[in-house]
């Protein structure tokens, strides 16, 4: 049988590392903080003491929360124990840690895809997300069948990597163009006494349908931050991706230096720092910007 690893389980990782035991995989799980893997061994896991003894499985999957969590987990010294094994990196990092992972695997003769996910933790649990895969065709064909536990599509993006978390970038880019469009407009309407309620389900079943405006809608309209399911922080470290990628292709968005100017001004309010990245609406909402 083939075995499994799976590092960082966190409200991502968790529920993606719980569908996979639920299939039947001999998985082993590591997490800086043995809280949730102890949970996961009650289901049927094996805890691993450290990176390396999860990244010895035949294949294993990473989702860390970002460029420094996945740098450090994932260092030179755990990578070695992936020898002759697959590693899939499914956290949102920079394309440029991407090709340095790339290229340590590799050293390590070891191969490696990316597949960072559209979708929150409730998706993930579910086995609904939208999995954007780049890497060796045939390092991708080996690994499918556990992305398919985890996702209702596999995107083959490109044979390179970092292109997946580039296009993932972009992704959330747009996502957050849609938070702020949905902020600013609820905050003209509210004041000409219009229910936001009415006005988000006015969009999403009008011109604006889809998750983002239908979800993200409903939580700007009711204000229901918290418990964040994509923090705050998280979003600010998305946009930071999203302008790298800008600029190593010679882009200039337009909006980004206001995007970034509201993410600021968000993470600098005490009563919204530590809220769902939806909360950005509130700046405009607020009178902050």
């Amino acid at each position: 049988m083939t075995t499994l690893g799976f590092l960082g389980l966190g409200s991502m990782g968790g529920g993606m590392a719980r569908r996979l035991i639920d299939a039947g995989h001999d998985v082993t799980v590591w997490n800086r903080s043995p809280g949730p893997a102890r949970e996961l061994v009650a289901f049927g896991a094996r805890a691993a003491a450290t990176p390396g003894e999860a990244l010895a499985a035949d294949v294993s999957f990473s989702m860390l929360a970002n460029d420094d969590a996945t740098d450090a987990v994932l260092d030179s010294e755990s990578v070695r124990s992936a020898a002759g094994r697959r590693h899939v990196v499914m956290a949102s990092v920079s394309p440029s840690l991407t090709e340095a992972l790339q290229l340590r695997f590799q050293d390590a003769g070891a191969r490696f895809v990316s597949a960072p996910v559209l979708g929150r933790p409730a998706v993930a649990a579910a086995g609904d997300l939208s999995i954007l895969a780049a890497g060796d065709p045939a390092d991708i064909d080996a690994v499918e069948p556990y992305l398919a536990l985890l996702g209702r599509r596999v995107w083959r993006i490109s044979d390179r990597p970092s292109v997946a978390t580039a296009v993932k970038a972009a992704v959330n880019y747009n996502i957050i163009h849609a938070l702020q469009a949905i902020g600013e407009t609820v905050a003209m309407t509210e004041r000409q006494g219009v229910d936001p309620a009415l006005f988000t389900e006015l969009l999403s079943s009008t011109l604006f349908g889809g998750v983002v405006y239908t979800g993200y809608g409903d939580i700007i309209a009711r204000g229901a931050y918290a418990p964040p399911g994509f923090h705050i922080a998280l979003g600010r470290k998305d946009l930071a991706l999203a302008e790298e990628v800008a600029v190593a292709g010679g882009v200039h968005p337009a909006t980004m230096p206001a995007l970034i100017a509201v993410f600021d001004r968000a993470l600098a309010d005490p009563e919204l720092r530590d809220l769902d990245w939806a909360a950005i609406a509130e700046v405009s909402r607020r009178g902050l910007a």
